[in-house]
């Protein structure tokens, strides 16, 4: 999580959605300073900010469900900067989520899994992430898709005139930049199901042919599922994750 004080904003980091590219340059060029941990959530900042951090413009990021998929996969697949196996990443990476991933790892390398088979093993139920906490609540969500126009457009909200279009950062090595193509038929029926909700809730659509509408049992499903996977998200992730006391921010 990256604040400003001078600026009055904080932007909430939400992992593969070109947030370390917006952090980066917010800590360089806009007096941007890190508090609590990289992918602390906006509740999370809540805990421990002031009445006044509190009116301070908050934003974040979302990306198209299908490219973060394909993005896990090739991550998964390439091992980048020895994040799954180097002791010190492990290290670092030694959540629940974390030990989950590496798991994941094992299994891909042990099946040397295809995108559609990673997809039929690993996504079973409608997709969500922790972004359904609060990033209704924020002043505005940039599209990864769209990721530089959008991060223009907060600065300028902000009254701060900008240095540089944004550079990209942590690009995914070995992936093809069309997506769509890892989608095996198979793989589109499934994608349908985990995806379609959360897509319609962020008004991302399937590519043509892929048909239209969401089924309606995966958006029950999907609005069930919250329940528990807020539970976790706000309590289990959030002590499992920190695992030491959250600094307070301060000016």
């Amino acid at each position: 999580m990256i604040i400003s004080h001078r600026h009055r904003y904080v932007f909430v980091e939400v992992p593969r959605t070109g947030s370390t590219a917006v952090s980066a340059e917010l800590r360089e060029h806009y007096d941007g300073e890190r508090m609590l941990r990289k992918h602390a959530t906006y509740r999370d900042f809540l805990r421990v900010a002031s009445d006044e951090e509190r009116t301070y413009f908050a934003f974040s990021t979302v990306r198209n469900p299908l490219d973060i998929a394909v993005t896990r996969y090739v991550h998964l697949r390439e091992n980048p900067r020895g994040h799954f196996t180097d002791p010190a990443e492990i290290a670092v990476r030694n959540s629940l989520a974390g030990r989950l991933e590496r798991r994941v790892y094992r299994w891909v390398h042990d099946h040397d899994a295809s995108f559609e088979e990673f997809l039929l093993r690993w996504y079973l139920v409608p997709y969500d992430t922790w972004t359904s906490l609060d990033h209704r609540r924020l002043d505005r969500v940039l599209r990864y898709e769209s990721l530089a126009e959008d991060f223009e457009g907060v600065l300028r909200q902000l009254g701060i005139e900008p240095v540089r279009p944004l550079p990209a950062k942590n690009v995914t090595p070995g992936k093809d930049r069309d997506f769509e193509r890892y989608y095996t038929p198979r793989a589109i029926a499934r994608a349908r199901w985990v995806f379609g909700p959360y897509m319609q809730e962020w008004g991302y659509a399937f590519p043509d042919g892929w048909g239209e509408g969401v089924p309606g049992a995966a958006k029950a499903y999907q609005r069930l599922a919250r329940i528990p996977r807020t539970l976790y998200w706000n309590h289990v992730r959030y002590l499992d994750y920190v695992k030491r006391p959250v600094r307070k921010a301060s000016a």
